[in-house]
């Protein structure tokens, strides 16, 4: 600051009041148009910081504009460090504004509700359907495949016809920004929960398959798009955790599964009534349409409709956001459309741009690569422990340690990918490490590994590929600056990487057994895939924050930086788009 004196934070209409302390938070404006008052005079992206000895309206932008004036020259000065000056800078504004409305206990408490009332919530819900899409495998040996007299490769058929529809119907991602979430999320919970449970009285395959290809439609519905409606709460450094949290309920869906599993198999051994595996898609399916209704109360539309939340809370929740819509409305600056009106006109401009933009394409193989592991695993382990020589029983007892694992290692990941604001690093580190389980098993006869050895292969390999999913799905939407793009991204990111399970699903033939090499060789590849894809990335995205920053410093042929344009530019820049590498 250019003067020593105390200064107080005031709001516009109340310019002339007598405070009795050096600083005062600014109360909850009626309107957003008075917390840019001050930006919108100098174009300064400060607010009205005021000496305490003036008391006019025109001292305070006198103020205001010395503030914005001095900050352009440090910026000058600051953008030879490139992009650490400029978080340095943007980190220093946006303290000050955040704290004139709301202060840093009231944002956390904001934090911890959404986290637990809202996160939580859809982590609960995904793993329900992950629970129904993946319990076919523990089906399988519960004794489905005798009692409807399936071949290996109608049992191939049956899971790839959940993932035909699944991807067919991956642009319903879209649909969260078309309809209110709460009746769209009740709905399709509803409608997985009652296919999944239809399944316990399919008499063949015919039906069976039937049934999977719904599924895959009620659940592409839902899944792949909660990531985008997570992004109306949260910003964009904050979400990694979140979608990580969200992620990590296939891996706990999946050892609740296996213990479950066990339990219910059982139980039907002791039954006579009924078979064990369709007492299992009952018992699994059916809690989600009666969660579905809880769904429709709960799920709020946006942070300024979650009924579980104070007013205040509500409104802490939608200012807190206030950075990413502003890089939002100037976007749409840019694009010909005003301040007022960007928010509610959808860009069609912005999904031409990011279906033609080659960076979707680079994160969208990952997610294919990643998927093929991905989609396999989670229904062929129980057989795969099976031919290690365990028990019917045993195998799916053991099949849930390694998911118990990975779910720890999902939140870890998301934990240390937020907070060192890295993307490409974690994905190419645990694409290693599964790299290295699948190689090892891939190499088993050769190398005459034990089944001990043989399954702590397994733990790398779970923990890897979805702590990798995560990661990705979170990188597609911080690399897309506007709704409609991350909408698009996530749609392009699923119609494209949910082709990978149409690879996995058929990696384990029965032929294969017991070793599956060539599954496990294939798998291998793809995991390799993932992490030089990773890094290949980040090279783009590095070469495409330089030259933003280029071309906002306006760079000349010999190098040397020019004055910045404007102080409203200046403004601008400590709010500018940058890649998340």
């Amino acid at each position: 600051m250019a003067s020593s004196r105390p200064v107080s934070v005031t709001p516009k209409h109340n310019q002339s009041a007598s405070l009795p302390s050096s600083t005062y938070l600014t109360p909850d404006s009626d309107s957003e148009d008075d917390d840019y008052a001050c930006r919108s005079r100098s174009g300064a992206a400060s607010y009205r910081m005021k000496d305490l000895k003036r008391t006019t309206e025109d001292d305070g932008a006198e103020y205001c504009e010395r503030s914005g004036s001095e900050r352009s020259h440090e910026d000058e000065e600051d953008e030879g460090d490139a992009t650490a000056g400029a978080q340095r800078h943007r980190t220093r504004a946006e303290s000050t504004q955040s704290f004139e409305l709301y202060t840093p206990d009231e944002e956390k408490a904001v934090l911890r509700k959404l986290d637990r009332r809202l996160v939580l919530f859809m982590a609960l819900l995904y793993m329900l359907s992950f629970l129904d899409r993946s319990n076919i495998g523990n089906a399988k040996l519960a004794g489905m495949k005798d009692e409807l007299r399936l071949s290996s490769a109608q049992y191939d058929w049956l899971l790839t016809a959940f993932y035909v529809t699944y991807i067919l119907f991956e642009w319903m991602a879209l649909l969260y920004r078309v309809f209110p979430p709460h009746v769209y999320i009740a709905v399709c919970v509803f409608a997985w929960g009652f296919l999944a449970s239809l399944q316990s009285i399919a008499s063949s395959f015919g039906s069976l398959f039937a049934l999977r290809a719904l599924l895959g439609v009620s659940e592409a519905a839902f899944g792949p798009g909660v990531p985008y409606y997570l992004s109306f709460f949260f910003r964009r450094d904050e979400l990694a955790f979140r979608v990580g949290l969200f992620i990590s309920a296939a891996p706990l869906a999946t050892s609740f599964a296996s213990s479950l599993a066990w339990a219910i198999v059982k139980l039907g051994q002791r039954w006579d009534a009924i078979s064990g595996w369709r007492l299992l898609f009952l018992i699994e399916g059916f809690p989600s349409v009666l969660v579905a209704v809880w769904a429709w109360r709960w799920v709020p539309d946006s942070p300024a409709e979650a009924r579980w939340l104070k007013a205040r809370e509500r409104r802490v929740a939608a200012l807190r956001l206030r950075r990413d819509r502003e890089e939002s409305r100037d976007l749409g600056e840019k694009g010909g459309v005003s301040r007022h009106t960007v928010k509610k006109r959808f860009q069609w401009r912005e999904i031409g741009k990011t279906l033609l933009d080659p960076k979707s394409y680079l994160t969208a193989m990952m997610f294919f690569s990643c998927n093929v592991a991905f989609s396999s695993m989670p229904v062929f382990l129980p057989t795969i422990i099976n031919e290690m020589g365990y028990s019917t029983v045993a195998s799916q007892a053991l099949s849930a340690p390694p998911y118990l694992v990975a779910f720890a290692v999902v939140l870890f990941t998301a934990y240390i990918s937020d907070r060192y604001r890295t993307r490409s690093i974690p994905i190419a580190v645990h694409a290693s490490l599964a790299l290295l389980g699948y190689t090892g098993l891939a190499l088993t006869p050769a190398l005459h590994l034990s089944n001990a050895v043989r399954y702590l292969c397994i733990f790398p390999i779970t923990s890897g590929f979805f702590s990798a999913v995560t990661v990705v799905i979170v990188w597609t939407i911080n690399n897309q600056q506007s709704d409609e793009g991350k909408g698009t991204g996530i749609a392009m990111l699923n119609i494209i990487g949910q082709c990978g399970p149409l690879v996995g699903t058929r990696l384990y033939p029965d032929s294969d057994a017991p070793y599956f090499v060539p599954g496990m060789t294939v798998c291998a590849i793809f995991m390799a895939m993932v992490g030089v894809l990773a890094l290949g990335l980040r090279f783009v995205l590095e070469r495409g924050n330089k030259k933003k920053l280029e071309e906002r410093l306006g760079v000349q042929g010999d190098g040397a930086s020019v004055e910045l344009l404007a102080t409203r530019q200046a403004a601008r820049e400590r709010h500018a788009f940058v890649y998340i590498l």
